[in-house]
């Protein structure tokens, strides 16, 4: 594996070299960093789902340089798809489309429908334009867990499965692309991410439906129950909650991290096994701070993680969303542990 920092021509011409090889290539972009293959190649798209673990039926997004490369890969697009393409390209968007001839199986999970975005990186952009084609590239990490915002974060849980890591510093919006699909009549928001829906609705100039659970007829990334999670159980807790759940993991023996936005008296828990972290005000610093706060907790220190629930409104959506998808895992631990400590009468120590 080459490891590349602060890439310069020759690590992007390589880079691209090694795609057209059927390589593989972690790169930045401004959302989260990304483990790339040709799109095209249905043997090299493999080789992503085998290094992530990755189930194939999930499906992956294909990376483009512009949205004049749409109709190469998409057909049947309609103007609303055009405006947001022409708007906020290159930039945190992603839009599901019907798929043209070109796009594999591989990359689709066998739907008729494909995902594409233009990312809005130096590097990426260099790579996609050296390289001449389309770039298909979910997150740079193991399947279900938290995504890399740096390239430190991707060589410690992938190493030297990856052909190259392309180091671009760390990501500028932290959290992934926002997901409309164009399948249906309507525009349809399949997750949220680092456009907001309000700027998606102002250019089309009609909201855009907010899928339910379950209901979607189409899958994208990002979308199952349980995702972007650390090693350890992670909740999101609000007001008294959190205090409250605090002190009772670590009278139970955990060592717990706590994020926590300012608030005086989770700051002051006074009791052994909490350590409080503060985190920021404000979505767009947080978003970027997020991932980079997880996986700093995530080495071995603590053995769970609680964050102090955002406000429920839409600048904090995507964060949100995360938080709900990191915590599914903590739902079935705590269940395990309560019924552990019910049938053997004793606290447990982690």
């Amino acid at each position: 594996m080459k490891f590349n920092s602060v890439p310069d021509d020759k690590a992007i011409r390589s880079a691209a070299a090694l795609l057209r090889s059927g390589g593989t290539v972690a790169f930045p972009t401004e959302t989260v960093y990304g483990l790339g293959a040709d799109a095209s190649n249905p043997f090299a798209v493999q080789k992503i789902f085998a290094i992530k673990g990755r189930p194939s039926f999930h499906p992956l997004i294909v990376h483009v340089a512009a949205g004049s490369e749409l109709t190469r890969w998409a057909k049947n697009i309609p103007d609303a798809a055009w405006q947001l393409a022409k708007t906020f390209w290159p930039g945190p968007l992603t839009l599901i489309l019907e798929r043209s001839a070109l796009v594999p199986d591989a990359v689709t999970g066998g739907q008729n429908t494909v995902g594409l975005r233009a990312p809005d990186h130096p590097v990426a952009a260099a790579l996609l334009h050296e390289f001449g084609g389309g770039i298909a590239a979910p997150s740079a990490n193991r399947f279900g867990q938290l995504s890399p915002t740096t390239a430190q974060h991707v060589h410690e849980k992938l190493g030297g499965q990856v052909g190259m890591i392309l180091d671009g510093g760390a990501c500028r919006i932290g959290v992934e692309s926002t997901i409309v699909s164009f399948v249906q009549e309507t525009p349809t928001l399949l997750r949220p991410g680092g456009l907001a829906v309000e700027a998606i609705e102002e250019v089309l100039g009609q909201k855009i439906l907010l899928v339910q659970s379950g209901s979607q007829k189409v899958r994208a990334s990002g979308m199952l129950d349980s995702h972007y999670a650390p090693g350890i159980p992670f909740e999101a807790c609000s007001g008294n909650e959190l205090i409250h759940r605090a002190r009772q993991l670590a009278s139970m023996g955990y060592r717990v991290a706590v994020l926590n936005m300012g608030n005086e008296d989770a700051e002051n828990l006074g009791m052994d096994g909490i350590t409080c972290f503060c985190m920021p005000d404000s979505s767009a610093e947080y978003a970027r701070k997020l991932y980079a706060t997880l996986h700093g907790l995530d080495c071995g220190i603590f053995n769970w993680i609680l964050a102090e629930a955002p406000p429920a409104t839409q600048e904090w959506n995507a964060i949100n969303d995360r938080m709900r998808r990191a915590s599914c895992r903590a739902v079935a631990h705590s269940s395990e542990t309560l019924i552990e400590t019910c049938s053997s009468g004793e606290t447990l120590s982690r």
